[in-house]
């Protein structure tokens, strides 16, 4: 099994810091209720029944504070109105306050939010713009508000919940089970791998395994695959539904340009991600060599693209920046019955970042796709090339380039190529016991390969992001579910339908 542990020293420390906090975050403690029985200077009085009338504004700190503190379940937050929030007192240091209308907007109550469905069934628009809760209390479950209404409604959060969505000020939120994990060359030592046995499994933990693997490294390999069209394509159909686009749903293919692209051929092929051309790129790529007869070379190359754009941004800040905000056009027009560009025809950055965190989230990159630059500024077109030949650097330098030679029913050969440029004949390494196929997040581990002689049979599929995110949302509940879940999991009628309604994604 691959350990986690041994893989955070694949990236240098140094490097680790220019990618976004949410990579790399360090682990915050979320207790069962979340309360404590220190008592708030800043708040009037501890409202243990109830709280019926505004307290005077008091000023509070502007910066989301630290959640480290271990907070004991005996005792309730400090809860006091505020005009037209609610504030909930977590302990000396740590706050919250709910506006009246967010609070009631988010009652789940079956009145309210359908349980079955998930759906919200109260209308928005009905909520009064001075609304003031009737009675607002901290129970054991959490906060309890009554609302003015022809029958007087009660609604009820609880208090993990209400942390968790804290915007007054944000507060830090505990480690979630899967983190990404960045990673260079030696990766090759250990790669991430899981037995086909085990995915195909019906008790789902195989898949399971593959697929936080795939979240955390961006790729995964499966060993033991049967050497199948058939196989492959039962595989990819264990994530969720094939993608198709124009070159069909499941490939099949060899080097003889049934398609009008250069992977239909025995080029060498530099790191890139597929789909540049589309406005939504696929999510995840599998594919598996099935046959390579008469030949040598094809070596496959795998570049953590998020790793690169870590350096990349450590070393030079500005051309990241550049990458960042400045669209890239792209197109296939490779077959005379398609023409695809994305919408906007200009395209996207190379970098694409969360507009609320920050955080990375996307390397959209493949130069041999790329279209003309005809909107860039004058005085950015010598500094766009300058940033993406820096990023070429980084891409194409020996410690970020991954080098595996797959081959089919028997052996897998791993290689570290002195020299960035892909070589013809792979050199020789101890082979691995399995035939492997693996599978690339698309929106963060590029993929090469060396050219080639001979006849290459391969095939694959694409698989969306969001049919890839909803299996490992859905399996993440099974196997490792939130600190929220768990939290509230005892509380009545919360789990309907096989699913809590205070789940975080919901």
């Amino acid at each position: 099994m691959f350990k986690q542990a041994s893989l955070r020293v694949f990236a240098r420390p140094h490097q680790l810091q220019g990618l976004s906090r949410s990579c790399l975050r360090r682990s915050y403690g979320l207790s069962r209720y979340l309360t404590t029985s220190r008592s708030i200077a800043t708040f009037p009085s501890r409202l243990s029944a109830s709280a019926t009338a505004a307290a005077p504004k008091t000023s509070y700190p502007e910066e989301p504070q630290d959640l480290t503190d271990q907070l004991a379940v005996d005792d309730l937050p400090i809860i006091s109105p505020d005009g037209s929030q609610v504030a909930v007192g977590w302990d000396t240091q740590t706050w919250s306050r709910f506006h009246n209308i967010w609070l009631r907007d988010h009652c789940r109550c079956p009145k309210c939010f359908h349980p079955v469905t998930k759906q919200r069934l109260f209308n928005t628009f009905d909520i009064p713009k001075d609304l003031t809760p009737l009675r607002v209390d901290a129970t054991a479950v959490g906060l309890e508000v009554t609302w003015p209404s022809k029958e007087p409604h009660v609604s009820q959060y609880p208090w993990p919940w209400l942390k968790y969505n804290s915007y007054d000020p944000p507060l830090k939120k505990e480690t979630p089970p899967l983190e990404k994990i960045l990673w260079g060359s030696k990766i090759q030592q250990s790669p991430p791998t899981v037995a086909y046995e085990e995915v195909m499994a019906p008790d789902n933990r195989g898949l399971y395994k593959w697929l936080t693997n795939t979240y955390k490294f961006g790729f995964s390999f499966v060993s033991g695959v049967p050497a199948t069209p058939e196989a492959t394509e039962e595989l990819a159909l264990r994530i969720g539904f094939i993608r198709e686009t124009q070159y069909g749903k499941f490939w099949d293919f060899t080097s003889n340009l049934a398609k009008g692209d250069t992977a239909y051929t025995n080029l060498a092929l530099a790191a890139h991600t597929d789909n540049t051309y589309f406005t939504d790129p696929c999510g995840l790529q599998l594919f598996h060599l099935l046959s390579h007869t008469d030949g040598t070379g094809g070596e496959s190359l795998l570049v953590d693209g998020f790793y690169a754009a870590s350096i990349m941004k450590e070393l030079h800040p500005d051309a990241y920046a550049l990458l960042s905000r400045v669209p890239v056009p792209a197109h296939a027009a490779g077959e005379p019955s398609a023409l695809y560009t994305p919408y906007p025809q200009t395209g996207y950055p190379v970098l694409r970042h969360d507009p609320a965190s920050g955080e990375l989230i996307q390397v959209r990159w493949n130069n041999d796709d790329r279209s003309v630059m005809n909107h860039l500024a004058p005085d950015e077109v010598e500094k766009w090339y300058d940033a993406i030949r820096l990023w070429n650097q980084c891409l194409t330098s020996p410690d970020s380039e991954y080098w595996v030679q797959l081959r089919p029913g028997t052996a897998v050969r791993t290689s570290l190529p002195s020299s960035p440029s892909p070589p013809l004949l792979p050199p020789s390494f101890p082979p691995l016991t399995h035939p492997i196929s693996p599978v690339l997040d698309n929106h963060r581990v590029l993929h090469g390969r060396s050219s080639f002689t001979g006849k290459r049979r391969m095939c694959g599929a694409y698989i969306g992001v969001d049919e890839y995110r909803s299996k490992l949302a859905v399996l993440s509940e099974q196997f490792e579910p939130d600190a929220i879940v768990r939290a509230t999991n005892d509380i009545p009628e919360v789990n309907v339908n096989g699913r809590n309604i205070w789940n975080s994604a919901l």
